[in-house]
């Protein structure tokens, strides 16, 4: 009898012991599952797309541009599907910041200061910026605009070189949520002239060749770079992203891309 019990004990310590163990399996898959399903096969961008050619809505209202095509090349090298949302300039930036969207996808040029906040991918595209007057404008650099009225599209560096011109509180400074605006305002005689990125300068008056404007280059003007940008930190979004892009570089596709859309 005394076996008997023991030998019972023993079979269900074994029962026990298979069944922990069978749980910490089932346990340990289903967090691999998880783990696996967080992996997110499709990525949001946020971008404001009154900014052609990088972005713009056609006339079914879905966003198109360069950025878009650029995202849908990434996807193409990486897996990944890109779905890209209009959503404004300056909700670009917050929605990344809080996790809303996974990145922000606008022209979005590289800076020092927007680095502390975010982080960008390697540079896609090389840019400046343009004064837009009217045609019989005297204006001819930047300095001839030192005290006089410029639109600009708000928190872009073509604000940041206004307000280097003339002061961060000038009140001749007139900020919009938008480039074209800004031209706007030049077009109506609001203001004297408008500083905005070359790309979106030139597609603007390629649109409207009757708004009677012209671009002054000037030197003074740095060199920019456009990039991604996600939330700092977010390194598997980023990681995506750099794979990408490098891929396009060796195999010609970012060069044709941009290329082809800035004719």
């Amino acid at each position: 009898m005394g076996k008997r019990k023991k030998l019972l004990s023993m079979l269900m310590l074994v029962m026990a012991v298979s069944m922990i163990l069978a749980a910490c399996g089932s346990d340990g898959a289903k967090d691999s599952s998880s783990k696996d399903s967080n992996k997110k096969e499709k990525l949001v961008a946020g971008t404001e797309a009154t900014f052609a050619p990088f972005e713009s809505m056609d006339d079914n209202g879905k966003v198109v541009g360069i950025d878009v095509d650029v995202l849908k090349a990434i996807g193409e090298e990486t897996g990944k599907e890109f779905e890209v949302k209009n959503i404004g300039w300056e909700p670009v930036f917050q929605q990344v910041t809080n996790g809303e969207i996974d990145l922000g996808a606008s022209g979005i040029t590289i800076t020092d200061e927007r680095k502390e906040t975010y982080d960008f991918t390697e540079p896609y595209y090389e840019a400046t910026q343009l004064i837009v007057v009217k045609k019989d404008s005297k204006v001819k650099s930047l300095q001839d605009l030192k005290d006089k009225k410029i639109a600009v599209q708000i928190n872009t560096t073509g604000h940041i070189a206004a307000q280097k011109l003339q002061g961060k509180t000038s009140p001749k400074i007139k900020a919009y949520e938008n480039q074209p605006l800004a031209f706007q305002e030049v077009i109506n005689g609001s203001v004297d002239a408008a500083i905005g990125d070359n790309a979106v300068v030139i597609e603007y008056l390629k649109n409207n060749p009757d708004a009677k404007l012209k671009t002054v280059e000037d030197d003074a003007f740095e060199k920019e770079y456009y990039g991604f940008m996600v939330k700092k930190g977010n390194k598997e979004v980023l990681d995506v992203l750099n794979e990408g892009l490098k891929k396009m570089k060796e195999n010609g596709k970012l060069a044709k891309i941009t290329s082809q859309e800035l004719k």
